[in-house]
């Protein structure tokens, strides 16, 4: 809570622990976005390092304290950040309510310094109090994003926020037993009642999951209607459900190379890396779904109140370099925005590069989560789902 003004979160309590580190994501509001930049990432002469120029004084101190999700930055891009001296200790959370849960419980005392939150977030975060506006001119490294991931609706002039990566859903199927093609959430359906009966798994994410219906039907993925949500209640509880052999959003890692599932609703760097941990990865196919999806972005931040400011800066500075920005998209399997980054990822051999950077005309039909009134009814719905998985 930030003065008198209450901190609102669309989601019930109960919701938070299994709310994955991409759900509710969304605000992604580019429309036709540009994968080919106009210069190539390794071409980017303006880039800095976290030297002087970058910060205040020209010292960044010795300790910064970033709270992020889990395995979300390349340990090798901490390490070069750590060899000038500062100390970084990497905290995690599981979604972005525990993320605001601590921020506005400590107000402005949590110790920490830079945050990612998730783009749909920051506007309530702001509102609040628990970002600090950024000072762009501590940020030269912001040259080498591409402008088609900046200025978003949710952060108009980037005034909180900075892109830190984005990704979309889908699924991925198991080509031994769907032998058919699968493009659309239609065909998800229906493979999840026959080939993959038993055998399917989506994700642990109320707002995803409920988006597979009102996307297979051609409906708003957002719908505030009750009607709407009533039929996707009576679909997903009463047919999809029995079909369902697990709710989780890591399980593609794993599902993958152990051969446990046949249909995996997953995100894309997710079921990539999957993928590159099987032994035979042309037994998978990774679907970007007609007729949409969703289009999420996370994003660097600073904490209101942090006790490291100049370090803070520094870091995300040294994040957006060019060599740093390679090594992420290689790590987590997720675009950074970072000009040129598919240029240099093909130059660099990167494995299974159409999973993070899709084509044109998928980019052009994805769609934004958006949080709104009827988040509690999606949240009902999956656990009556889980509940009937379970019966």
């Amino acid at each position: 809570m930030h003065g008198n003004n209450p901190l609102k979160v669309l989601a019930p309590a109960d919701a938070v622990p299994w709310i994955s580190r991409r759900a509710l994501l969304g605000g992604f509001g580019v429309v036709g976005l540009s994968i080919a930049a106009s210069a190539g990432l390794s071409g980017c002469g303006r880039s800095q390092g976290f030297a002087a120029s970058a910060v205040p004084n020209g010292e960044v101190g010795n300790q910064l304290n970033v709270y992020s999700w889990g395995d979300y930055e390349d340990p090798e891009d901490i390490a070069d950040f750590e060899a000038t001296g500062v100390r970084v200790q990497l905290d995690s959370f599981g979604s972005n309510e525990e993320l605001i849960a601590k921020l506005a419980a400590t107000r402005g005392t949590s110790g920490y310094d830079v945050i990612v939150p998730t783009g749909v977030y920051i506007p309530q975060m702001a509102a609040n109090g628990l970002l600090q506006p950024l000072e762009h001119a501590l940020i030269p490294n912001m040259a080498n994003l591409d402008p088609e991931y900046l200025d978003q609706a949710w952060d108009p002039g980037n005034k909180y926020s900075l892109p830190k990566a984005w990704g979309t859903t889908g699924y991925v199927y198991d080509t031994r037993i769907i032998k058919r093609e699968l493009t659309s959430w239609q065909d998800f359906l229906d493979a999840a009642s026959k080939e993959a009966a038993g055998k399917t798994a989506v994700l642990e994410d109320s707002w995803e999951v409920v988006a597979i219906y009102l996307a297979a039907k051609h409906h708003d993925m957002n719908t505030e209607d009750p009607t709407l949500l009533d039929a996707a209640e009576d679909y997903l509880v009463n047919t999809l459900a029995k079909n369902i052999r697990a709710f989780n959003s890591t399980i593609v890692s794993t599902g993958i190379p152990q051969g446990t599932f046949a249909l995996m609703q997953a995100f894309n760097g997710d079921a990539r890396q999957g993928m590159l941990s099987s032994s035979d990865p042309e037994r998978w196919k990774f679907v970007f779904p007609t007729p949409t999806a969703n289009l999420w972005m996370d994003n660097w931040a600073v904490a209101t109140g942090t006790q490291h400011p100049d370090a803070a800066y520094a870091f995300i500075n040294h994040m957006l370099t060019p060599e740093a920005a390679l090594r992420e998209v290689q790590y987590i399997g997720y675009h950074t925005g970072a000009k040129g980054l598919k240029e240099a990822a093909l130059a660099d051999k990167m494995e299974l590069p159409d999973l993070v950077f899709p084509p044109h005309d998928v980019l052009d039909r994805l769609k934004s989560a958006v949080l709104n009134e009827a988040q509690e009814r999606r949240v009902q719905i999956l656990n009556r789902m889980e509940s009937k998985a379970g019966a």
